[in-house]
């Protein structure tokens, strides 16, 4: 949005009504903003979108990607087939962390090679791994590939249609070559910490249904390390009382310590143990099963888990939320990280604690006794500005100048707060129905302007919301309110007494 509304500024400062397909494009392509949310938000903007310019570019991307994937040969895309001379990928990592393995095929700057050297990014194919590919909302897993004391670090792992793992990262060290035997090792703390938020989610899932309803259904997912990310389905948002009923029952059942057991049986079994399948989701007839406490959580799952809850460590839930119509988002976080969470929070309570010379379990009644004082002390140093100002207010209408049968009135009055600006330009209204007066302050490099009608200048046209729009206009910035009474912001302190000069022209225009 951050990004939209910098271009959107761009193309209004060129005075431009059509949003190019080339900015509609980067929202699309670099941050996933969909065209048809670009066009919705740029009609409420008064603009269009150059859709054909936007399909051109799309049009160029495809053409790009295929001779990419055209260059790259099977590897190119993970939804084109090996040939025959390559079998799928045995994957042992539920079983192991290290395996040996074979390498069957190397890609390196967009071609397959026999060979790579030091420095070379790569994928790399192997008859075998221990290394789990980006599947079901799990992030594939990191670690190496060696070749004696030669490292290949993977930073990704892929499977593509045909079965294929595919191994991405750069090798370090040495040389690497299709047929080499190597050694295959998986990266076990962050598989650990995956473990921890997949089977956490699973969890989750259980926790969901038994406290909104048999209708949460998973929507999607993402398992990370020691983070995940849960969509399901769900018609309203959830209150703070549900999600911390949620979170407790989870974190019960980690206490518990229940066993998880993951077992491959024929589909038909498991739906008869009731386990709960992704909706949306084609299965083989062998799948993947696992429980968690006997039957209080059996979901299909082809992802890596814990072998027992208590290893998941503290769970802890940090935002829900909507992503689509009857689609909500959890997102939470496990193990490390929230004891991480926990210790940086301790350090900054005590921290403030000190600051308030208190104690963190006084520290509430500190903070709000302080808060108290300090709403005390700001009133009173409104009343005490606006005394101030009212002591000028004869000052002002003496040197008014007389606009037709109109008094015009404009001061800058220092850094003076909004408060205080309302509550001078109410008195000078008050004071004398013909007044216009337009009263500014600065701060932090802004102008805040406000404008006031008294009822006999409203009456002759002129109106304070239109007043201050033409005003901020001058200082770069934009205003508006109601005939008697209007507020504005301006960005160039250079351009005060140039905003205020054009008063008297406004008043003299409107009068004829």
């Amino acid at each position: 949005m951050k990004v939209f509304g910098e271009m959107l500024a761009g193309h209004r400062a060129k005075n431009e009504t059509v949003f190019s397909g080339a900015d509609a494009f980067k929202l699309y392509d670099t941050y996933g903003f969909p065209v048809e949310l670009t066009v919705e938000m740029l009609a409420d903007e008064g603009m269009t979108v150059d859709e054909d310019g936007f399909h051109s570019l799309m049009q160029e991307q495809k053409q790009r990607a295929r001779k990419a994937r055209e260059a790259l040969g099977d590897l190119g895309w993970a939804g084109i087939e090996f040939g025959k001379e390559i079998a799928e990928t045995e994957f042992v990592g539920y079983e192991s962390d290290i395996c040996d393995a074979k390498v069957l095929a190397i890609v390196a700057d967009e071609e397959l090679r026999d060979e790579i050297v030091a420095g070379a990014e790569a994928i790399v194919v192997l008859d075998r791994t221990t290394m789990y590919a980006e599947m079901g909302g799990q992030v594939g897993d990191h670690g190496t590939i060696a070749v004696g004391n030669d490292i290949f670090e993977v930073h990704d792992v892929q499977k593509n249609k045909g079965g294929k793992y595919m191994h991405y990262g750069v090798l370090k060290s040495g040389e690497l070559k299709v047929g080499d035997a190597v050694k295959v090792s998986i990266d076990t703390d962050r598989r650990a910490a995956i473990r921890r938020a997949h089977s956490a989610t699973h969890l989750l899932q259980k926790a969901l249904r038994d406290r909104l309803g048999s209708h949460v259904e998973q929507a999607g997912s993402l398992v990370e390390p020691d983070h995940l990310r849960f969509d399901f389905t769900h018609f309203s948002a959830m209150t703070a009382e549900e999600i911390a009923d949620v979170a407790r029952e989870v974190n019960r059942h980690i206490l518990a310590g229940l066993e998880i057991r993951t077992d491959v049986k024929p589909i038909e079994e498991a739906k008869k143990m009731g386990a709960t399948a992704l909706f949306g989701e084609k299965y083989g007839d062998v799948v993947r099963v696992v429980q968690m406490g006997g039957d209080y959580s059996v979901e299909f799952c082809g992802g890596t888990h814990l072998d027992n809850t208590a290893k998941v460590g503290p769970f802890h839930i940090v935002s829900e939320g909507s992503v689509a119509s009857g689609v909500r988002r959890i997102e939470a976080f496990t193990g490390e990280i929230v004891l991480h969470m926990l210790t940086e929070l301790t350090q900054r309570v005590n921290a403030v604690a000190a600051e308030f010379k208190s104690t963190p379990a006084d520290l509430l009644e500190r903070a709000k006794a302080h808060i108290e004082e300090m709403k005390g002390l700001r009133r009173e140093l409104d009343k005490l500005k606006l005394r101030d100002a009212e002591s000028g207010l004869d000052r002002y209408l003496m040197g008014a100048r007389t606009v037709g049968e109109l008094k015009v009135v404009t001061a800058a009055l220092g850094s003076a707060d909004a408060n205080t600006l309302r509550g001078m330009g109410d008195k000078l209204r008050d004071k004398d129905p013909s007044i216009v007066a337009v009263l500014a302050s600065t701060t932090d490099d802004k102008i805040t302007f406000l404008a006031v009608c008294g009822k006999d200048a409203v009456a002759k046209g002129i109106k304070a919301g239109d007043l201050v729009r033409e005003v901020c206009k001058v200082a770069g910035g934009s205003g508006g309110g109601k005939p008697d009474s209007a507020m504005g912001g301006g960005k160039d302190v250079t351009k005060l007494d140039n905003a205020l000069a054009i008063v008297d022209d406004f008043v003299t225009s409107k009068l004829g």
